[in-house]
């Protein structure tokens, strides 16, 4: 870091706080190196959004890649959902330990689960692996009440999560979101006013969105489904070197 500036303290990776959580929404090896290359030390965990692990052409040489440069891997949650409404938990797990994944995710932003049910889930593979719990609806129309969430992201944290992530979606338009994008302050304030915001991962797509929280929060807020194109531009208003966060 240059030593003539005096810029946000950041930790260094392995991090529990500060955590840049990226979306690979279908990468090519090559890109994979290509952002190792440029902002390999700001990534801290990759989703293989959605159900693209099942689909891409490229999953086992760009997990070796990942690997290679001690990155942590974690599927979609939406295979996840899959797997709980097929009654096919058992195969997803056969599948994390062939692929030999750490982390999983556990959500329920698509389907109807009954939360005791999503809880013994979480508690079950805790044991085992770093479970990222999902709370919020990718539904835009299903608005749960801040105490709901308040309630949901400490249950899960004592069922084992290792993070909770607020749900957002990719676009930035639901959970945490007003479907214009706006952030819904109230119920930030009131998650953060009941749990730890280093135990939550924000999901915040967009730069506006990002600026938000980091300004709220400060440079060590966990902030999720970055695009990897926007990983770079991140660590510097992370460092305050742009002007929407120059004053951190």
């Amino acid at each position: 870091m240059a030593p003539f500036l005096d810029l946000p303290a950041r930790s260094v990776k392995p991090r529990e706080s500060g955590l840049t959580h990226v979306l690979d929404r279908g990468l090519a090896v090559r890109e994979v190196d290509d952002l190792m290359e440029v902002a390999g030390g700001s990534v801290d965990l990759v989703k293989l959004g959605w159900g693209t692990a099942l689909a891409t052409a490229n999953l086992r040489p760009k997990l070796e890649r990942y690997r290679a440069h001690d990155i942590p891997v974690v599927l979609g949650g939406t295979l996840t959902e899959l797997a709980i409404r097929q009654g096919r938990v058992e195969g997803l797990i056969a599948y994390l330990e062939e692929l030999g994944l750490d982390h999983v995710e556990v959500s329920d932003g698509t389907i109807v689960l009954d939360h005791d049910d999503k809880l013994a889930l979480i508690r079950r593979l805790a044991g085992r692996y770093r479970v990222l719990s999902e709370v919020g609806s990718k539904d835009d129309e299903r608005i749960m009440a801040p105490y709901r969430w308040v309630e949901q992201i400490g249950t899960e944290l004592e069922a084992g999560a290792w993070k909770v992530i607020a749900e957002a979606r990719e676009s930035g338009t639901a959970g945490i979101f007003r479907p214009d994008g706006e952030v819904r302050m109230g119920l930030i304030d009131e998650i953060a006013h009941a749990i730890p915001p280093d135990r939550v991962l924000f999901e915040a797509p967009r730069k506006e969105q990002q600026v938000w929280f980091l300004r709220r929060f400060g440079a060590e807020v966990n902030l999720g489904n970055i695009a990897p194109g926007d990983v770079l531009s991140l660590e510097t208003l992370r460092l305050g070197l742009r002007s929407d966060t120059v004053d951190l």
